[in-house]
């Protein structure tokens, strides 16, 4: 009897304890994760996106498709478009032509053609008429945002033209060469011709074989510069041709002007003794005819006097 009650009375012992650390646990676990949801604050999208943690997904296609999402009338229209797209194709060219042309230079000779292309689209593009749908292309390509690119790209080409002085060498229309500048590039071919013929035996023979071609050139090179109808082209070559003259092949070419200039400098130079000496002989025969004849009469008269006194 008394073993009876002592099992019932373990077993409700261990039921009792079960409940309590089970319960507990159980409990304690609910309330941790509570407080773990508590202590979590609530991130705003913007601090969401900010975060170092936090990276939003962004499609790349999505983004690029924002760009072609604008309305019909802030694009431009096609016609505009196809004449940016002639201009890009020129620009490309030109500037293609250049680069080669840099040295020796030949920026003008060799690349008018594309640069006469160039200001054509480039004057499409600016023009004041009105292309098709009575649209202006020198709005929206040129005036519509603050870097104006297609400007700035054309100013840059611009200068460099202007600054080589190319329309110096190039008749208007962008289609040929000036009469001057063909003659010249003639005498200047010929010049170089002559030095290649000599340049392998003796300087001596290609100096003196060649001195006549080479005073044309610089003759004629001396005219174009006074009358300034030349070009950097020109410029450039006709500066190599007197290297070549001078240092490369060691040749001297005495220039008639220096003779008018030494007998200028030499009669200049005597001017003052010759100014001096005929002063002080202008001065010595003046003397000796103001002081003589007085000399002359006063010894007269006082001779005159004396015969008379006698």
């Amino acid at each position: 009897m008394s073993f009876s009650k002592n099992r019932q009375f373990f077993v409700w012992s261990l039921i009792y304890i079960c409940t309590f650390f089970c319960g507990d646990g159980a409990n304690a676990t609910i309330s941790d994760v509570a407080d773990k949801v508590k202590v979590m604050p609530t991130q705003s999208p913007a601090a969401m996106a900010n975060s170092p943690v936090f990276k939003p997904v962004v499609d790349p296609l999505l983004s690029l498709n924002l760009l072609s999402t604008f309305p019909e009338d802030l694009e431009i229209n096609e016609y505009c478009s196809e004449l940016l797209h002639i201009f890009g194709q020129r620009y490309v060219a030109y500037l293609n032509c250049l680069v080669p042309a840099a040295r020796p230079v030949k920026v003008c000779l060799n690349c008018f053609s594309s640069y006469g292309s160039l200001l054509s689209i480039y004057y499409n593009i600016s023009s004041d008429q009105m292309g098709p749908g009575n649209v202006s292309c020198r709005d929206s390509l040129l005036r519509s945002d603050r870097l104006m690119l297609v400007f700035q790209l054309y100013s840059n080409l611009e200068d460099l033209w202007s600054r080589s002085n190319c329309n110096n060498c190039i008749k208007k229309g962008f289609q040929d060469l000036t009469n001057d500048t063909v003659y010249f590039m003639s005498t200047l071919n010929q010049t170089l011709t002559c030095f290649e013929k000599y340049q392998q035996g003796n300087h001596t023979e290609l100096c003196k074989n060649c001195k006549s071609p080479y005073k044309n050139v610089n003759e004629l090179y001396s005219r174009m510069e006074t009358n300034n109808t030349m070009c950097i082209d020109i410029e450039d070559a006709m500066n190599m041709t007197r290297k070549l003259w001078s240092k490369n092949f060691n040749c001297s070419f005495p220039r008639e002007e220096t003779v008018p200039v030494i007998a200028v400098s030499s009669f200049m130079l005597f001017l003052p003794i010759i100014f001096y000496l005929s002063s002080f002989l202008h001065s010595e025969q003046k003397k000796r005819k103001l002081i003589h004849p007085k000399r002359a009469k006063s010894y007269t008269t006082l001779m005159n006097i004396q015969d008379k006194l006698s």
